[in-house]
């Protein structure tokens, strides 16, 4: 979901301004396997040259979206997510100060994000290369699976040079937290938490749409 930001119509406005953002998205899994679900764009390091660009009309050929189109944006995604069967207490936060979107929920099952993103991209939300099969769990294998995502590098490679640098400061950071304890994971480049009770992955996020750093990992729990 979070990979291909360019075709992320709900989080575009902002990313089409500034290049200096970061993005985190966060699962936290209890042991019958609902959890919560949480998603933020900071564009707080930019905030100086996102007000001078918000009085403008345009910028690079593209128009520029005024706080009351983010917020209908926001706003349709979190009437989205209230209408998908296993989602609850679906929250939205708009920061126009410091340029922060937050949109959180509860599921009752990890899946339930995964139809409440297709419902998204149903909407035209969130553009058709957007990967929606994000999460899968196996209470009884134990197992707990980000899952593998396409490669956006020729759609990376087509854009204009401008739009290309929407990426070049950007930072994603993945974290998922469980009450199970991790007995095994199959991607590395997470970071192991001393309780073994959450992982966790940054980088830039050109790294992860160009695949030099792979988002899939498999938790197997004790």
């Amino acid at each position: 979901m979070k990979i291909f930001l360019k075709k992320l119509m709900l989080l575009l406005p902002l990313l089409l301004l500034t290049s200096c953002f970061d993005l985190l998205d966060k699962v936290s899994v209890k042991a019958d396997g609902s959890g919560e679900y949480t998603i933020i764009l900071n564009a707080s390091k930019s905030k100086t040259r996102l007000a001078s660009i918000s009085k403008m009309e345009t910028i690079n050929g593209k128009k520029v979206p005024k706080k009351a189109e983010i917020e209908n944006k926001v706003n349709e995604a979190a009437k989205i997510f209230r209408a998908t069967p296993g989602i609850s207490n679906v929250k939205t936060s708009l920061d126009f100060d410091n340029y922060i979107i937050k949109l959180s929920c509860n599921f009752k099952k990890i899946e339930n994000i995964n139809a409440g993103l297709e419902q998204l991209k149903a909407r035209n939300l969130i553009g058709k290369m957007v990967p929606t099969q994000i999460y899968s769990h196996n209470p009884g294998k134990k197992l707990f699976s980000k899952n593998k995502v396409n490669t956006f590098k020729s759609d990376y490679d087509k854009m204009s040079k401008a739009d290309k640098e929407i990426f070049n400061d950007a930072r994603y950071t993945s974290v998922m937290q469980f009450e199970n304890t991790i007995k095994s994971q199959s991607n590395t480049s997470y970071m192991l938490s001393p309780n073994r009770k959450a992982v966790k992955i940054e980088a830039n996020l050109l790294d992860f749409i160009l695949q030099k750093k792979q988002i899939q990992n498999n938790i197997l729990f004790q």
